[in-house]
């Protein structure tokens, strides 16, 4: 056989070999829907649509796909949402560890409140685990218990930055009117001698929320603080100018805020 034609068969067989491996191990397109489609494998979908709603891949989200509620509950109360949180815990700490801090009292350290330090979860259970179009009235109701209880990695790591001597900003979406409620509640999950408590003022009220956790680092920033490190379980904690040194994103499956 002519040499040329010989290796053209060759290629044109390893061609079909490889294009035979390559379509096994993709699913079947109709496996991959918008969470409202075909009803089978909801377990892989939801994981995947978690690491999509996680990496912020998915972009904005009103709602979880109806599909995924029993998923979101399992991993809500169960333990890999623990597990998750105490990793990201880890990573902060060792970095914080590693800071050579100036001691001057400005070596700060942002918590988000909500899903960051304090759970709503006992409300969010009464409210689909975020399958129902939120509904400000009753959250609000929720706060004013004063009852969420610390997410015990990050009641840990806070006492941990503590203890480094970082000064902890706590700065929330909430508003000024709950100021209040907000520090009995976080007294009640563990939380004591924080530096400052930011809330949304008159004239923060409607702004995006990564605007307005931005507007308030570059103030931190204009008072003197360097800020080493931010958490937060949503993205518009943590992005947007001036960021901290690292930024840590908790998890969070629930929701999402601009």
């Amino acid at each position: 056989m002519d040499p040329f034609v010989r290796l053209l068969l060759i290629s044109i067989l390893i061609q079909a070999a490889s294009s035979h491996k390559i379509i096994r191990i993709l699913p079947s397109y109709d496996k991959i829907s918008n969470g409202e489609g075909q009803r089978f494998d909801d377990g892989l979908f939801c994981d995947s649509w978690r690491l999509s709603v996680e990496t912020n891949n998915a972009g904005y989200w009103a709602t979880i796909p109806s599909r995924c509620l029993g998923f979101v509950d399992a991993y809500m109360n169960g333990d890999r949402y623990a597990s998750d949180s105490e990793v990201v815990a880890a990573d902060e700490i060792d970095f914080a560890r590693r800071l050579d801090l100036a001691g001057n009292g400005k070596d700060a350290w942002i918590f988000d409140v909500d899903e960051t330090l304090v759970s709503n979860l006992p409300y969010y259970i009464g409210a689909g685990f975020g399958s129902e179009i939120f509904n400000e009235t009753s959250f609000d109701e929720w706060v004013d218990l004063a009852k969420a209880p610390a997410l015990p990695a990050s009641l840990k790591l806070y006492k941990e930055l503590q203890g480094l001597g970082f000064s902890l900003i706590l700065l929330t979406g909430r508003a000024e009117f709950q100021r209040n409620v907000t520090e009995k509640n976080l007294l009640f999950a563990g939380y004591t001698n924080w530096e400052r408590l930011l809330l949304r003022d008159a004239s923060d009220i409607g702004k995006p929320a990564r605007i307005y956790k931005s507007e308030k680092r570059a103030q931190l920033k204009r008072d003197g603080f360097q800020i080493h490190g931010n958490s937060g379980d949503q993205w518009s904690d943590l992005l947007g100018p001036p960021m901290a040194t690292r930024s840590f994103k908790l998890p969070n499956p629930m929701y999402f805020i601009k």
